[in-house]
């Protein structure tokens, strides 16, 4: 049986097929994520209390790379073979090079739940990740877009104030800071409480996110068949780069699990809201179909294990 917190998923996932008039209010999502952000910071950054040091510096950087070169593999196929135009493209790039904070989430607690060693860091990984492919994504967008026949809509906004003062990089990184300052028993009387909370928060989050996976799917057309094709595909294949850099940095089992999953996942959070305000000719509707509907339910529902029982036999 999966585990309870992704059954919250399927639950969610079966009322939104059904039409349900189950609905979380607005507010209350809002609230959810806000606290699913910081609680995921603030155990990374107490997992790195006392423990932060130099030999670190080439695991961020190979990570920090990941980001940066993810998109640039993904532009060529979307062109070429999923067939989008430029700032679909593009924004397609940022969002499949960027990570799911959601997917992160379920992935933390599949691990700890089957007692594999994970490492504090792993919480970083999510903005190594996902600042280098957003920036990623729209450079592509501002590039390619000057070509014959391409509309160029460039925001005035710079790219580093589009990504990192987006609210999830800015709990995550604070949460990070947080916890890396106070430790497990300076800030108890908060943290503990956020902590002890975190699968319920999870299995809540996951609720909506299957309502609205439901109600994305309703709206797939037989002409979205090349993006959907390549949103069941690549998370298998984009979780091949995060195993081998894992496996070549000798992280810990559950750590590399984490890192390979986040490498197949999408963001529907933080990457809609850059893109959406730096490409305006892209299709949010439609990555946001690729991202949450079929990629995220995938990495959920199969994925993670999937990638789990890869490592296993990769390392015997």
């Amino acid at each position: 049986m999966p585990d309870i917190i992704v059954m919250f998923f399927i639950l969610g996932l079966i009322a939104g097929s059904l039409r349900s008039d189950l609905a979380i209010p607005k507010a209350v999502y809002d609230i959810l994520s806000l606290l699913l952000m910081l609680t995921i910071g603030l155990k990374g950054g107490m997992a790195l209390h006392g423990n932060l040091h130099w030999s670190l510096l080439g695991e961020v950087l190979a990570v920090t790379a990941l980001g940066f070169l993810i998109p640039l593999m993904l532009y060529p196929l979307l062109r070429h073979l999923v067939k989008l135009n430029v700032a679909d493209a593009a924004s397609f790039c940022a969002h499949y090079g960027s990570v799911s904070a959601g997917t992160f989430a379920v992935a933390l607690a599949w691990t700890e739940s089957r007692g594999m060693l994970v490492s504090g860091q792993v919480t970083l990984y999510l903005v190594l990740l996902e600042l280098p492919a957003i920036i990623t994504g729209l450079w592509l967008y501002r590039r390619l877009s000057s070509s014959p026949g391409q509309p160029q809509t460039v925001a005035s906004t710079p790219l580093w104030q589009e990504t990192l003062t987006n609210r999830s990089v800015i709990l995550l990184v604070g949460g990070v800071v947080i916890g890396l300052l106070y430790g497990k028993q300076g800030g108890s009387q908060v943290t503990g409480a956020l902590t002890s909370g975190f699968a319920l928060i999870l299995a809540l989050f996951l609720l909506e996110m299957g309502l609205v996976a439901a109600e994305t799917l309703r709206k797939v057309r037989l002409q979205h068949w090349r993006v959907i094709a390549f949103a069941l595909c690549m998370p298998t294949l984009l979780a091949m780069p995060g195993m081998f850099t894992g496996l070549l940095l000798g992280l810990a089992p559950g750590t590399t699990v984490i890192l390979a999953t986040l490498t197949a996942s999408a963001s529907y959070i933080a990457a809609p809201v850059a893109v959406r305000h730096a490409v305006e000719e892209a299709d949010i509707g439609l990555v946001m179909l690729a991202s949450l509907s079929v990629t995220f339910p995938f990495n959920v529902l199969v994925g993670i294990e999937l990638y789990a029982g890869i490592l296993q036999r990769l390392t015997g």
